[in-house]
């Protein structure tokens, strides 16, 4: 047998992580517990016996009793404690398989009402984060993610909301929830709003939906990174498109999988992506219902795609070079990833 290296130990960034979704299965339980929250059966059937509850999200059903389970989760969470429980769990969980850099998405209003209101909301999540990253090690901030599924005016005010705290943690805006629903184009102002803030654009795109649905993305957000964007490789037009632009995927194997948007992992394009010259990110999604984490997408890679090691080290690579870390924290990561690579397999 082939001897490998440990994916765990290989430095690397991770750009797509939700915020409830990140959440270890026994905190939801014991918070569930604490608030008296009934959680849908499913949900706790999942959490209990460790495997996700069975999902697809390729139709309008699937998609509501996939946001039926991630809201009854986020139900939980109703104290600034608990913000940051979650926040330091999600950075011991990642620095456990490997990455030195975590850019955590958030929608604030989602928590507003239990919180005190959207800024207190987000002051009570960067604080976590601040004092997460600074006792853990782990380089960590906040992309802000408007929802498809609410008015365009709403997106306005947390672009405006998330360039006010961009020197306070906030490094990238986003646009997440159904892409099937909510065009593109009418969140173009609050995507210019982010970047003339300085905030990297990041909405999710090219999962639920075909091509076109990335094509926006670019055309009508400008995005700096796609969130999942596998389905551009049924496009080698926008392959290429990608490649010269060095547009970032944030692709996440293991949900597109749990999701239906593939069959089997063998099915999701990593391959193609990646010989067509497409910067990815690999990233967990939300693990509280997918089951995996972060080095599990890496695995996924090599045991579904055949990625070799020095193959994995570019992804590693790839995603770190697509974070909004700082120079010397890219510069360090990237030296780690060489170093990964120069000492032999065991």
């Amino acid at each position: 047998m082939e001897r490998v290296r440990d994916v765990s130990e290989l430095p690397k960034a991770h750009l797509h992580l939700h915020f409830t979704g990140s959440m270890r299965p026994a905190t939801v339980l014991e918070l569930a517990d604490k608030y008296g929250v009934r959680l849908p059966e499913a949900l706790t059937e999942a959490l209990t016996s460790g495997e996700p509850p069975k999902l697809r999200a390729t139709d309008e059903r699937g998609w509501f009793r996939f946001q039926r389970l991630y809201d009854a989760a986020r139900s939980c969470l109703r104290e600034p404690e608990d913000i940051r429980r979650l926040v330091r769990e999600a950075a011991e969980e990642d620095v456990r398989d490997g990455s030195g850099w975590l850019e955590i998405q958030v929608d604030p209003t989602s928590y507003a009402p239990r919180l005190g209101g959207l800024i207190p909301a987000l002051e009570i999540i960067l604080d976590a984060v601040e004092t997460t990253s600074r006792e853990t090690g782990l380089g960590m901030r906040v992309l802000v993610a408007a929802n498809r599924m609410k008015h365009p005016l709403d997106a306005r005010t947390l672009a405006r909301l998330a360039v006010r705290y961009a020197d306070k943690g906030v490094v990238g805006f986003g646009l997440s929830n159904d892409e099937r629903r909510g065009m593109a184009r009418d969140f173009d102002r609050a995507f210019n709003i982010a970047r003339e803030g300085g905030l990297l654009s990041a909405p999710h795109g090219g999962e639920l939906a075909g091509p076109s649905s990335v094509r926006d993305c670019l055309d009508d957000l400008d995005a700096n990174r796609i969130g999942h964007g596998v389905r551009a490789a049924d496009d080698p037009r926008l392959l290429k498109r990608l490649a010269d632009r060095q547009v970032t995927c944030e692709v996440c194997p293991a949900s597109n999988v749990a999701l239906g948007v593939y069959e089997k992992h063998e099915d999701v394009p990593l391959r193609k992506l990646f010989e067509a010259g497409v910067p990815m990110a690999l990233g967990a999604d939300d693990p509280l219902l997918f089951g995996s984490r972060l080095a599990a997408q890496y695995e996924i890679a090599r045991q579904h795609h055949g990625f070799s090691d020095a193959e994995l080290a570019e992804l590693a690579r790839q995603s770190v070079r697509a974070s909004a870390a700082p120079e010397d924290m890219k510069a360090k990561l990237l030296a780690g990833v060489d170093d990964w690579l120069s000492h032999p397999a065991s």
